[in-house]
């Protein structure tokens, strides 16, 4: 988890916000991609690799901000 330590916070943030609203319209990727997962609509690879592209910045910012609140 050493390398979860030198991730900077902020910029990681803007790059999660970014990626996570991008396209910003007509609709957000990463929220038509979990709405077809829900609705079991994802099968293809291409949107799978979607999701998980707009997804990953997110969840290590998730990650990066348990990491510093178990630090304290």
């Amino acid at each position: 988890m050493k390398w979860l330590e030198r991730v900077p916070v902020i910029p990681l943030a803007i790059v999660a916000l970014v990626l996570a609203l991008a396209p910003f319209q007509p609709e957000p990727h990463l929220w038509e991609k979990l709405k077809m997962l829900v609705a079991g609509n994802l099968v293809s690879v291409v949107d799978i690799f979607d999701l998980l592209f707009h997804a990953s910045p997110l969840l290590l910012l998730l990650f990066k901000l348990a990491f510093v609140l178990k630090q304290r």
